[in-house]
């Protein structure tokens, strides 16, 4: 079900993203919090073969974006997104940057632009998956650009939600509000269950196939 604070978001993102793709019903999300997440396989920017399976042992963060949310463009206008990513990767964790804009819609970009638009604006994600057709992205049930997944070293999804509490697209905003994506992270490094396993996701609608 679409969540009011994403219809907020679909307006607010409306010229970048001009509908929510509500055409039909999309595919049933695979995960779920606590169970085994889903498998995939798709292209990253170098246009590479990547696999979740090719990352066990190792907890994994998915992130989805978009080039032109500026709920998303706040997170990395503040640096607070790069510091984030940096901070993972010092701590052995794999940071997946997830586009999984149709090519039909105005928010796609091919492979060579998405890696120029990420270097650009300071992305520094092990990889960056270009999910054109949807599949990742409806796997997991990502409904906005910020929409943030965890995957333990052992498989499990540990956490689905949003980035922070902030909800906003003001840098300022975004640099003052609190995380939930580290304070999870932190957990699954020490071996804890997870405090906060689940939240709302905010932000611009995803421009999958309408």
């Amino acid at each position: 079900m679409t969540s009011r604070r994403t219809l907020l978001a679909a307006a607010v993102c409306a010229v970048a993203v001009p509908r929510l793709a509500l055409a039909g019903s999309p595919p049933r999300p695979l995960a779920e919090v606590g169970k085994p997440a889903p498998s995939f396989e798709v292209i990253d920017s170098h246009q590479h073969k990547r696999a979740l399976a090719e990352f066990k042992g190792r907890p994994v963060v998915l992130e989805w974006t978009s080039p032109s949310c500026p709920f998303a463009k706040a997170q990395y206008d503040s640096g607070r997104m790069q510091e984030l990513q940096r901070w993972a990767l010092r701590n052995g964790v794999v940071w997946l940057t997830v586009l999984s804009s149709h090519p039909s819609r105005s928010d796609y970009l091919e492979p060579a632009k998405a890696e120029a638009f990420n270097r650009a604006r300071g992305g520094a994600p092990s990889a960056l998956l270009i999910d054109a057709s949807g599949t990742v992205g409806h796997a997991f049930g990502a409904q906005t650009a910020d929409h943030m997944f965890i995957v333990n070293k052992d498989g499990i999804l540990v956490y689905a939600g949003g980035i922070d509490d902030g909800e906003t697209m003001d840098v300022k905003e975004v640099l003052a509000a609190h995380s939930y994506v580290k304070p999870a992270l932190e957990d699954v490094l020490a071996g804890r269950p997870v405090r906060v396993a689940t939240t709302e996701p905010f932000g611009c609608a995803i421009a999958y196939a309408g």
